[in-house]
């Protein structure tokens, strides 16, 4: 007996609604639909569907992620979507009870984001500017770095930017974030010029590429791809390519990583953190908060520079 049709259809309807009602992110529909595929996987190949399991086989489910050795955030993002799942269908009378309602999960460890110094991200925009197959892959890498670091954006943030958005020399960019969230950034001189020259180029490749035949592209990062703007994953090997040739470690470097130098040095140079909340795009404060280690080594130079018993 097949059971992977039901639980396909389970999944669908309810990732549909995730999308219409909460309007969920298209990342997170996606990270929703793989958990709930292994889920339904480990049910089928147990004889059990989404309909006929308990809470015991939800908790069996979970040791057998714990057993494969997935990460902490791994397991309870997992348990996050069959915990929504079932509220879903519980509400929508698929079934009489909810089976992972008391189940608590192993919660996810705040690891300190890993960050880079100002002279690595120095180092990063130098190489943006130097090393390309051409001059107009320069400028666009140069602006996609400027306006990341300037910024604090997500990279999805960044390769979905409109053109309209960056036109005008802007001082200030509309950017949509998670659930369609829409928050205002401010963009530092540098960015600013390397949006205006990059806005230039990009104007004449457009034109070249309609005098062709070709459609006029919305994004500020077009691309030849499906998507119709530089993906994510290129920009991820894209930041690798320049850490190489910026003598930065690239372990250490990621779009994200960008991020967390964003929010870490403006906290380190004074910013508030309410500040930082709003531009990062943070609907709780408390994910915020992990940025406050690097006050730490500001508060023991403080203590150390004019605390009276210090300075014997």
């Amino acid at each position: 007996m097949s059971f992977a049709a039901p639980m396909s259809r389970w999944i669908e309807t309810f990732l549909d609604a995730q999308s219409a009602e909460l309007d969920a992110s298209e990342n997170t529909l996606l990270a929703y639909g793989r958990d709930l595929i292994d889920f339904s996987g480990w049910l089928s190949d147990r004889g059990q569907t989404f309909e006929t399991a308990t809470r015991a086989d939800v908790e069996d489910y979970l040791i057998h992620c714990d057993d494969q050795g997935l990460a902490q955030s791994t397991r309870a993002r997992r348990l996050s979507a069959i915990k929504q799942l079932y509220r879903f269908a519980y509400e929508e009378g698929w079934r009489e009870d909810n089976p992972a309602i008391q189940i608590k999960g192993p919660g996810r460890r705040k690891s300190l984001p890993k960050t880079l110094s100002v002279e690595e991200v120095d180092r990063l925009l130098g190489a943006a500017q130097t090393s390309a197959r051409s001059q107009d892959d320069r400028l666009r890498n140069t602006c996609l770095m400027e306006l990341l670091y300037a910024t604090g954006m997500r990279v999805s943030e960044l390769v979905t930017l409109p053109v309209s958005a960056a036109r005008g020399d802007p001082r200030m960019l509309l950017v949509k974030g998670k659930g369609g969230k829409e928050r205002m950034v401010p963009l530092a001189a540098s960015a600013r010029d390397a949006l205006a020259v990059w806005i230039d180029t990009r104007d004449a490749q457009d034109a070249a590429a309609q005098s062709k035949g070709k459609p006029s592209s919305k994004f500020l990062f077009p691309s030849r791809g499906k998507q119709g703007h530089l993906t994510r994953h290129r920009f991820y090997m894209l930041i690798k390519e320049l850490a190489v040739a910026g003598g930065v470690d690239p372990s250490k470097v990621t779009p994200h990583t960008l991020r967390h130098a964003f929010a870490t040095h403006l906290l380190a140079n004074g910013a508030d953190l309410r500040a930082i909340q709003t531009l990062l795009g943070h609907a709780d404060i408390s994910t915020t908060e992990i940025y406050t280690h690097v006050l730490d080594e500001r508060l023991k130079d403080l203590v150390m520079e004019h605390h009276p018993l210090a300075k014997g």
